[in-house]
């Protein structure tokens, strides 16, 4: 180190470096079709290795994406059930791996179960309740941004339910995923991992970015002040829901990218699918009358061409 640098210093732009990057990764969720590769060469935030890294995201993310509208056809054809269960600690990056599985899908056949807090009937129903009236049909796929592991998880480490509670949910948790797996849909389960320094990194691109403040709660940032309740709770939650029929995966996910990635690309391998053959396709030609008259617009409805 120069001896006229100060470690603070030093320190601060490192963050400043790790804030700015974060930043663009945020605009790459939904700017990856139009991202010109080309125009990152400049860029003062990435080395060339970086760069190159970047690059090879892309390309791979598209492949595989490629192969999730496959898995989709197939479960579409024969009828599968599939759950996949994403559980983390807030800012783990559940939700940006979720955006890259469904962005090339069709939301009728793939659609998202994020449940708010339970209301006040809710809280007196089936604990399981609520979760079964999302379950997929056959032919479709649902990914459950947090879950039932919401009792073993956040309302544990808050207090939001007794330990009687608690403990029933273990007793029950194994039963109703077998009894799901019986039925014939396949559940999958994955934990997106990140360490303490991670998520002080990713909460704080959160309060200075205009674009993401809205992600943070106070109950996010009461789960900074828990983290060691947190992971004792996780700890305790994979040992005792981990079962053949409804096994945990845990994703590192500290690379966002990577672990996007190797989610997709783990998740491909959990399902048998093959290809789907596809009858071919023909425009047909337009019918055209010669007594039909467009009637026009009028200028008071059309949307005023800004750009």
């Amino acid at each position: 180190m120069n001896e006229k640098e100060n470690p603070a210093d030093t320190l601060n732009q490192e963050r400043q470096r790790r804030f700015e990057e974060d930043l663009i990764d945020a605009y790459d969720e939904e700017l990856e079709m139009e991202v010109d590769d080309r125009k990152l060469d400049g860029d003062s935030v990435f080395s060339a290795e970086a760069r190159e890294s970047r690059k090879m995201y892309f390309r791979e993310l598209f492949r595989l994406q490629g192969e999730l509208v496959k898995l989709q056809d197939w479960v579409v054809s024969t009828g599968h059930r599939l759950v996949v269960i994403f559980e983390g600690r807030d800012a783990a990056g559940k939700g940006g791996a979720i955006k890259r599985i469904t962005q090339r899908l069709n939301p009728r056949v793939c659609r998202v179960a994020a449940l708010p807090a339970p209301n006040n009937r809710e809280r007196t129903q089936w604990y399981f309740q609520r979760y079964v009236a999302h379950l997929p049909a056959g032919g479709e796929i649902v990914l459950f941004d947090r879950s039932w592991y919401n009792r073993a998880g956040v309302e544990r480490v808050m207090n939001f339910c007794t330990d009687e509670e608690y403990e029933e949910f273990f007793r029950s948790v194994p039963e109703f995923e077998k009894m799901l797996s019986r039925s014939g849909i396949q559940i999958i389960k994955y934990w997106f991992s990140i360490t303490d320094e991670e998520q002080e990194v990713r909460f704080e691109s959160r309060i200075i970015d205009p674009l993401k403040q809205w992600k943070l709660s106070p109950m996010d940032l009461e789960s900074r002040r828990r983290w060691e309740d947190y992971t004792q709770a996780k700890e305790i939650m994979l040992q005792r829901s981990h079962i053949p029929e409804a096994p945990w995966w845990v994703v590192q996910a500290v690379d966002k990218k990577r672990a996007r990635l190797n989610c997709i690309h783990h998740l491909l391998d959990q399902v048998p699918y093959t290809d789907v053959e596809h009858p071919s396709v023909t425009l047909p030609a337009r019918v055209h009358h010669p007594d039909y008259l467009r009637q026009p617009v009028p200028s008071t409805m059309i949307v005023p061409e800004i750009y």
